[in-house]
């Protein structure tokens, strides 16, 4: 069996800035992951409360614990492997082509979608403002694409000007969750807590329902935990910003998410919650009274805002590296300007947040947020599955990359994590996995055609003129080792 690379495109060798620093990277970790989901996710846990129980907060803490070791996997990785592409760079090392396509394209549709609840999220805060907006769903998507195409265009200007959007509304963005949060605890009703199993312990909308139902919705909020590793040639020191960004942003991230939304929760009775297209608006104006709940859906708003810039930028990095490697469509991988952005990834990622958001409009804002964010996050998880294998067959395989030199621990850690992604991928539901292996698949003839070009065309690619690239005040690009064959494979 054949694995290695396709031929790359003549733009592969492009330049790209490194413009990042550890606290811009630290923000896009932060930034990426609190967003939509902490400001929109009680909603849909009070859902699944007032079906199984209080017993689905438990969710939290098993999804902390399982961030913080996919985490552990994503910092060591990026130390060994700093090359644009995050969880695809590493299942593509490990297991080759269809492999590493496979993480690509799914991560890939993870960002698109998961960017249209994200935007959806930020169009349910502006209601609060605009009230006659939540009267027109058409309205509501046409804001919506309005704001997906305004960050796009901040992206295509370069990572610079993304990374300091990025810096400022990710300090922003806590004033809201510790407000809630911290002052919220002396607000809480202990009647707004349900038994933790009303229907029975093990049933299944009991309370190990509940927790398995929550944990899927609670790892939406955790997802872009790897984001510093995605864009890692345009981040500086990276074999130390990475891992540090990666591990810090997560464990704050961690706490913050826990306090806020127990809050919330004691705060708002669950029926009226689960209704809330902004609830921590409503628990802000139930703690304050007065103009506290349009202050905090101001602060919501600028937090969704620099989430999606994030995203946006994610968005266009991962079809980039997959095009390098001839994986993806040569127009992928080209970037453009002073900057050096990957102009055609970001357009087409955002006509395709179009088309879903049009696809969905008829929807309410809750369901629609609700059904993107749990097919989104197994198309993310699934590529996480493949990085947590990935770190045991390279540090089996090239063990001189990792700092480590003892297997066990980080083994362990991977393992575990690996489980963990299997368990969040369970717990998302049969109906979402069967949609979601079905995207999956529907991107096996891509993988198909670009096979078939480069066997039908090698000398017609090898003969093209490279690209002319000015590289002054650019630094080299970290390239990584040829992969090592597989124990099936031939050299």
């Amino acid at each position: 069996m054949e694995t290695a690379p396709f031929t790359p495109t003549d733009s592969a060798h492009a330049p790209l800035r490194r413009e990042l620093g550890l606290p811009t990277a630290t923000a896009l970790v932060v930034g990426n992951m609190i967003g939509s989901g902490i400001f929109l996710l009680p909603a849909s846990l009070a859902a699944v409360a007032l079906v199984s129980g209080s017993g689905s907060l438990l969710a939290w803490a098993l999804t902390g614990i399982g961030a913080m070791l996919l985490a552990a996997v994503f910092a060591t990785l990026g130390r060994a492997y700093p090359r644009t592409g995050g969880p695809y760079v590493f299942a593509h090392r490990a297991f080759g082509n269809f492999i590493g396509f496979q993480t690509a394209w799914g991560y890939w549709i993870a960002a698109w979608a998961g960017n249209a609840a994200i935007a959806i999220a930020f169009t349910g805060y502006l209601t609060v403002f605009w009230t006659s907006l939540a009267n027109s769903k058409i309205a509501m998507a046409g804001v919506t694409i309005a704001l997906v195409w305004l960050l796009t265009l901040v992206n295509i200007l370069g990572v610079r000007e993304t990374g300091i959007v990025q810096l400022v509304t990710t300090v922003l963005k806590f004033v809201p969750l510790l407000l809630i949060g911290i002052v919220g605890l002396f607000y809480m009703q202990a009647d707004n807590f349900t038994p933790f199993a009303p229907n029975g312990l093990g049933t299944g909308n009991g309370m190990w329902g509940g927790i398995t139902a929550a944990a899927a919705l609670t790892l939406w909020a955790f997802i872009g935990l790897e984001s510093a590793t995605v864009p890692a040639e345009e981040v500086k020191n990276p074999e130390k910003t990475i891992p540090r960004a990666t591990v810090l942003g997560t464990l704050v991230t961690t706490l913050v998410y826990i306090i806020a939304t127990v809050a919330i929760i004691g705060i708002i009775p669950l029926g009226r919650l689960a209704d809330s297209s902004s609830p921590f608006a409503a628990a802000a104006s139930a703690m304050f009274g007065g103009a506290w709940g349009k202050v905090v859906a101001a602060v919501a708003l600028i937090s969704v805002f620099g989430c999606l810039n994030g995203w946006i930028l994610i968005q266009g990095r991962v079809p980039l590296a997959a095009a390098r490697d001839g994986l993806f469509p040569e127009r992928f991988a080209r970037v453009y300007g002073r900057r050096g952005t990957p102009v055609f990834g970001l357009v087409v990622s955002s006509v395709l947040i179009s088309a879903l958001i049009l696809m969905n409009y008829s929807k309410g804002l809750v369901d629609q947020f609700t059904f993107i964010i749990l097919l989104a996050t197994l198309t993310t998880v699934v590529p996480y599955a493949f990085a947590a294998a990935a770190e045991v067959y390279l540090f089996i395989t090239e063990r001189e990359r990792f700092v480590a030199r003892k297997l066990i621990r980080p083994t362990i850690v991977a393992t575990l994590g690996f489980a963990y992604a299997i368990f969040a991928i369970w717990g998302i539901g049969w109906d979402i996995i069967g949609k979601g292996f079905l995207l999956l698949m529907v991107g096996i003839p891509v993988f198909v055609y670009m096979a078939w070009r480069h066997r039908s065309a090698p000398k017609a690619l090898a003969a093209r003129e490279p690209t002319t690239i000015s590289v002054s005040d650019m630094p080299p690009l970290v390239v990584s080792e040829p992969r090592r064959p597989l124990p099936s494979e031939g050299r």
